[in-house]
């Protein structure tokens, strides 16, 4: 099969490689359509500790099952599917307290020592695929992943209906976190972004006002939660500032791991301000699978890129330029 391999850091090339092979409790997915976020760039890059290379990157992805090993019971061949690419060993103290998202030995598809979905064919844990209506566009089964994030990341909000939030960012991240909590009945959401390009997008889909700086807003009492979906430090900073008292700061986006941010310790002590992270999918992947099927994201105004296998490069180049939303690769086309 065709496949893009990352031979080792900044080093990679489309080429024919074996076809996986389906051990017990494993299936064999033909990828429709694999995502590509920050995440690909640190495995690209070699910033992200468990990668092992050579490996083919993609863990934002759906498709057909077309092969099953041995005790699958969940799936069958033919099904149309979208996979959570999340391997945790299941035995460490962190999964022993059902918190698999930060096992120890964390690992996903795509991203450590598990070849992902940017070829023609993938091999998964058969418990990690879930069925898609077979009517939905096919590229759409791709944005479960990213979604479940988001699902997790405001599991950690605790939401509450009527509150008012401010999001930095109007990136695919921000724009699925804004249509989430304006399903869950939000009072007020505002948007900042610097690339004014983004603000029409944001203002139909998910926000009442955008704007490229907070300042420009009119809310000298802050919002009930602040979310960073940018990982940049100047937007997290202000952010913090920007928080209601006895309000919420959620860090979304995924900052350098040697970054740094300034606060005022006395702001978050005296305005009992919380600020809590968010890692990657815990118990949200089926119930953002639910959410996505009965059309609470637009995921027609989200995937706004796709290119072949043979045009990975820019497809990179595309997403690192920031130009639209989720880009997308298509190993059919």
């Amino acid at each position: 099969m065709k496949a893009v391999v990352i031979e080792q850091p900044n080093e990679l090339s489309v080429k024919q490689i074996g076809d996986p092979m389906p051990r017990a409790g494993e299936v064999v997915v033909k990828v429709d359509a694999c995502g590509i976020c920050g995440t690909d760039i640190h495995v690209l890059r070699g910033e992200f500790a468990p990668t092992q290379y050579p490996i083919v990157p993609g863990h934002e992805f759906c498709g057909e099952v077309v092969a099953l090993g041995h005790d699958v019971a969940n799936v069958r061949a033919g099904d149309f599917v979208a996979v959570d690419p999340s391997l945790f060993d299941g035995t460490c103290r962190q999964c022993r307290a059902g918190h698999f998202n930060l096992c120890e030995n964390w690992n996903a598809i795509g991203v450590g020592a598990a070849n992902g979905a940017c070829a023609e064919f993938v091999a998964v844990p058969a418990a990690n695929a879930f069925r898609l209506p077979a009517e939905m566009p096919r590229d759409w089964g791709a944005l479960v992943e990213p979604l479940s994030c988001a699902v997790h990341g405001l599991d950690q909000v605790d939401l509450r209906v009527a509150e008012d939030y401010l999001i930095y960012g109007a990136g695919t991240m921000g724009l699925m976190l804004g249509q989430l909590i304006r399903h869950s009945g939000a009072s007020r959401i505002d948007v900042v972004d610097t690339n004014a390009g983004r603000h029409e997008l944001a203002k139909r889909l998910v926000a009442d006002a955008v704007a490229t700086s907070a300042d420009e807003l009119d809310r000298g009492s802050g919002w009930d939660v602040v979310i960073d979906a940018t990982g940049a430090v100047p937007a997290i900073e202000d952010g913090l500032r920007r928080v209601a008292r006895g309000g919420t700061f959620l860090m979304f986006g995924v900052a350098n791991a040697d970054a740094t941010a300034t606060f005022s310790p006395f702001h978050v002590y005296n305005d009992e301000i919380k600020i809590v992270g968010s890692m990657a999918i815990l118990h949200s992947f089926e119930r953002a699978l639910s959410l996505l099927v009965k059309g609470v994201i637009d995921c027609k105004a989200m995937i706004t890129q796709q290119f072949g296998l043979d045009d990975y490069p820019q497809a990179i180049d595309a997403f690192l330029a920031g130009k639209g939303l989720k880009t997308q690769v298509k190993p059919a086309s």
